[in-house]
């Protein structure tokens, strides 16, 4: 184990780490604000329009272009997004928590009342959305009560301007400045 900044270092013991309560464990990292995408393909099943809202990505490599999201292993959209041949992730912008609530409900229409057009493989870009990358499952890695996805980008573009939305201590908000 590497040291503290203050050049201290004291070994973690699994005894510390099972310890820990789910709901302060939430409460914790809820104090880092995260962006909020919207994770959109093709349902291969059905030819329709398929999506979930996730709060867990980030950016992984630059060469070659690779993000990352986490979905809990709960999640009904996620087997057919899974085997979409594109998923389609798209940043979502501070008025579209409507959204972001229609596509974390588990069952019925998501894609109801929603616009969106084709990304160049023909997943969904939601209207409205800040940015949109175009990429192909790479890897996926089960971690705990989620997986974790590594994806390759191979399309992607800025779609509108305005300002993110932005999930923090629980619920959602916009960025001020």
């Amino acid at each position: 184990m590497h040291g503290s900044p203050n050049g201290s270092s004291r070994a973690t013991t699994d005894a510390q780490v099972t310890g820990i309560d789910g709901a302060r464990f939430r409460s914790v990292l809820g104090r880092f604000a995260t962006g909020v995408v919207a994770i959109t393909a093709i349902d291969p099943a059905t030819g329709g329009p398929t999506g979930l809202a996730a709060n867990s990505f980030t950016s992984v490599s630059l060469e070659p272009p690779l993000v990352a999201f986490c979905v809990a292993h709960t999640s009904t959209t996620w087997p057919r997004l899974r085997g979409a041949r594109r998923i389609c992730i798209n940043i979502l912008s501070e008025p579209q928590l409507r959204i972001c609530k229609q596509l974390a409900l588990k069952g019925g229409d998501k894609f109801a009342d929603i616009g969106w057009t084709e990304s160049p493989s023909g997943s969904p870009v939601i209207d409205g959305a800040l940015a949109w990358l175009e990429c192909e499952i790479e890897n996926t890695h089960v971690a705990g009560d989620h997986v974790i996805v590594v994806a390759r980008v191979h399309h992607l573009d800025q779609h509108h301007d305005g300002d993110p939305l932005l999930f923090y201590r629980g619920t959602y908000g916009r960025f001020s400045g």
